[in-house]
């Protein structure tokens, strides 16, 4: 009779391994469940020493062959991440599969048949392959932190842990929709002040590079000495030194861009940067309330699922996406690791308005903290919604303006020497005579 070796959990967590003898690997997972384990991972005996086997000594052709194999692995586009839109796709059509009652593995064959991206097509072949071979889910989701991050995992093995995988799938793609919409939402709104941005940049270049030097070369001689408007001469010598000096230029504009990378790259850079976003006149509310929301959305969301609280605020930390809100969600973990309240260090940060506070803590005093932190999520989601509305309306006029002032002063420099030369036109020599 073959022998299985097992990995599982049991009903603390704690990981216990042991071998059993059983016709199949399917009585080796009902075994270990009558055992009151959660199996992880059920493989043969023979089958892990040959891959043991396999791992330890790839000599001569087999060698050459792995080589060529994590070669091709390492080709870009069949491997690295997968466009978040992409992964809600499939977590939202998993989650409708395995809802429905059909199996995860046969679910997961489904999609890989369907699935366009190639990224994704094979890793849920890997995913389908692996637990074919015993392995949980999230045991095979964590094999691809590049595409799965912390939270999707551990919600996954919260899910399987709790019996509730497909309930999980389901708040996770939710989840994943809503954070796309308001994504999608807010880079919808940055694409007008953008577009504006290059359009002004491009017409900018144009008259300064090709325009303003024609005026200049008409100027010249026309004004019998007088000396050109200061307006007009400090335009000139912008257009001069971005014609002349095109390469110091851009390698001044290039300098500052690098410098700005690179300190915004470090721990001190990011939180500067971070703040003065959530405290800029238009842009400052949004990026706020979307930080918000994205906390109270994912915490909810974990802790909802079965994650334990101090596992879910690390992961909220991590995905954050705001040096100052991670700031923020760390104090709390650190508040609750000591078996204090989640209130007092979120009012202490200033990040979070009263009302959230407020409805936090009543979460907390009536033990319906998840169901509270969705309530301000879905809250704050209709308020992002609404402020990028505002911020469209009022950002179209001030784009407008800015590209008017820009463009204007160019002309006004250009026109001032034209004033200048019809103003001193009747005072030319013989202009009195004529009129006699």
């Amino acid at each position: 009779m073959p022998r299985y070796n097992y990995v599982a959990m049991d009903s603390r967590g704690k990981e216990t391994k042991g071998t059993l003898e059983v016709a199949n690997q399917n009585e080796a997972i009902a075994r270990v469940k009558e055992m009151g384990f959660f199996p992880t991972k059920i493989i043969e005996t023979d089958k892990a020493k040959e891959k043991g086997d396999k791992k330890a000594k790839p000599t001569g052709k087999a060698a050459g062959k792995k080589a060529a194999l994590n070669f091709n692995i390492k080709i870009p586009g069949l491997s690295g991440r997968v466009k978040s839109k992409t992964l809600t796709t499939f977590t939202r059509q998993l989650a409708t599969l395995v809802d429905a009652g059909l199996p995860l593995l046969r679910g997961l064959r489904v999609l890989q048949k369907q699935e366009k991206n190639a990224t994704l097509k094979g890793i849920i072949g890997e995913l389908a392959l692996s637990i074919e071979g015993g392995s949980t889910f999230s045991e095979g989701l964590a094999q691809h932190p590049k595409v799965f991050n912390r939270l999707y995992v551990n919600m996954v093995k919260a899910g399987e842990m709790g019996g509730v995988l497909e309930v999980v799938l389901n708040r996770l793609s939710e989840f994943m929709e809503k954070a796309q919409k308001i994504k999608g939402k807010v880079i919808a709104a940055m694409f007008y002040p953008v577009a504006v941005m290059i359009v002004a940049v491009v017409i900018l270049g144009v008259l300064m590079v090709y325009v303003v030097p024609k005026f200049q070369e008409v100027f010249e001689g026309q004004l019998e000495g007088r000396p050109l408007p200061a307006f007009t001469r400090l335009v000139l010598g912008i257009s001069t030194a971005i014609k002349d000096h095109i390469i110091i230029t851009s390698g001044v504009v290039a300098a500052f861009v690098i410098a700005f990378l690179i300190i915004i790259r470090t721990k001190f850079g990011r939180r500067i940067l971070d703040k003065v976003k959530m405290k800029m006149p238009v842009l400052g509310p949004v990026i706020s309330k979307v930080a918000i929301s994205r906390f109270t959305r994912t915490l909810g969301t974990l802790v909802s699922s079965g994650v334990p609280i101090l596992q879910a605020l690390t992961i909220v930390k991590e995905t954050a996406g705001n040096v100052i809100v991670a700031g923020a969600v760390s104090a709390v973990h650190e508040s609750v690791k000591e078996g204090e309240t989640i209130t007092a260090p979120l009012e202490a940060s200033n990040v979070f308005p009263p009302m959230v506070i407020s409805m936090v803590d009543v979460g907390e005093q009536t033990g319906a903290l998840p169901e509270m932190l969705l309530k301000i999520a879905d809250n704050y989601d209709e308020e992002v919604d609404n402020a990028v509305s505002a911020m469209t309306s009022l950002l179209e006029p001030i784009m407008i303006v800015f590209l008017a002032v820009i463009v204007g002063s160019i002309v006004i420099a250009m026109f001032l020497p034209l004033i200048d030369l019809m103003t001193h036109v009747g005072d030319a020599p013989g202009s009195g005579d004529k009129d006699q």
